[in-house]
């Protein structure tokens, strides 16, 4: 059996339960990374000018061909939080407007809104979700509570960060469009996690990031917007895209596409990072995965004192999971996990409620998991960082 392990430069000292936050870049994609890299460096300017743009070609087709639409219809961004700022700054809100969202969103996220719907008076509205999800449908009405005749687009993680729940978006997206509402989605955790059909989907707006769970270095993300949406979205950085010298046949991509000298290298490794999870079978890696979080989540959460936020399956979990927790410090609890057991793994504060974030991916095992439970065990005989009665 292949020793999946060997393939990331990752330090073996420490047990990594956070793939979801940054991901890990194995070796070949890595290289291939560094090889883009060293040609950039060797003629710039035949890089910047010539070839450079081909290769970006290349890869948004790869790309696009992975989740099912055209490949001019996305662009690459660094993270899902600057696709978001392209679209949030351009949406020409109008006091007393409303952007629907949920109160589960990313941190980022809500400050992102929230600071464009200040600027134009209009209102970010965090919709209550009920936890735990008892049904899809739940979900979703909960989330439609929060409509009124002000709404002018919802807002709605796939996977949210800090509940690690995947939304039942499709449903959400169909509804939403019942109502004539733009729909922008942040799929920052789908892309290599989950299948993604954003022709099926049927969103306006969607953003992911590839350095997560696609297996591409940081700062690789895209955003794909509907072809007849996407003039409507400035430059979030004005440079030679804007009345171009030498302008495509899309202003989509002149205008997000070509922004002064940067190091777009991790946005060429697209198609190597595709054709390494075909190699590796990594849907096959990604089940097993899945698998173990399915078989581990619920004693977690007993370790804790607390139960799981979801039904355990896979409707709702991928590879990871949030456990609630009492804490009475949460800095303290990620601090001593990592410096006293070398454990890896986050630890959120939504609103009232604390999270601590466990992700699986290929280089991990139940020895990990293992290690993560016999750390909260010690912690509770040995501190008062946890009050829990499991």
């Amino acid at each position: 059996m292949e020793n999946i392990n060997a393939l990331f430069h990752l330090n073996p000292e420490i047990t990594h339960l956070n793939h979801g936050s940054f991901g890990a870049c194995p070796k070949p994609i890595f290289d291939d990374y560094q090889k883009w890299q060293l040609e950039l460096e060797q003629d710039a300017m035949n890089f910047f000018i010539h070839t450079g743009p081909k290769y970006l070609k290349q890869a948004r087709e790869a790309l696009g061909n992975f989740f099912n639409c055209k490949g001019d219809d996305v662009v690459f961004t660094t993270n899902p939080s600057y696709a978001i700022n392209i679209i949030a700054k351009s949406l020409q809100l109008q006091a007393g407007d409303e952007i629907l969202a949920t109160d589960i969103e990313y941190g980022a996220m809500d400050r992102t809104w929230n600071y464009y719907c200040k600027k134009s008076r209009a209102k970010f509205i965090r919709q209550h979700i009920s936890l735990p999800v008892k049904s899809i449908d739940q979900v979703v009405e909960d989330f439609f509570k929060g409509l009124t005749p002000n709404t002018k687009a919802i807002f709605i993680s796939h996977l949210t960060s800090s509940t690690a729940l995947k939304l039942p978006v499709d449903a959400i997206c169909k509804r939403a469009k019942e109502y004539g509402l733009l729909t922008i989605v942040d799929g920052a955790h789908i892309p290599g996690h989950f299948e993604l059909d954003l022709q099926q989907l049927d969103a306006d707006i969607y953003t992911g990031a590839c350095h997560k769970w696609l297996l591409t270095p940081k700062g690789c993300s895209f955003l794909y917007v509907r072809k007849e949406l996407q003039e409507r979205f400035d430059p979030l950085i004005v440079s030679w895209g804007y009345e171009s010298s030498h302008p495509s046949d899309s202003l989509f991509l002149d205008y997000h596409e070509y922004q002064g000298t940067r190091d777009f290298s991790a946005f060429l490794t697209v198609p190597k990072a595709i054709q390494f999870r075909a190699e590796h079978n990594w849907a096959k890696i990604s089940e097993s995965c899945v698998k173990l979080i399915l078989d581990n989540y619920a004693d977690v959460c007993d370790l804790f004192g607390s139960a799981p936020i979801c039904p355990v399956n896979a409707t709702y979990l991928g590879q990871m999971c949030s456990i609630p927790v009492q804490t009475t410090d949460p800095i303290q609890l990620q601090f001593k996990l990592f410096e006293k057991y070398k454990i890896q793994t986050p630890i959120f504060v939504q609103d009232e409620q604390t999270y601590l974030r466990f992700s699986i991916n290929g280089y991990n095992s139940q020895g990990d998991i293992d290690k993560l439970k016999n750390a909260v065990v010690e912690i509770k005989q040995t501190t008062a960082l946890i009050d829990a009665k499991g």
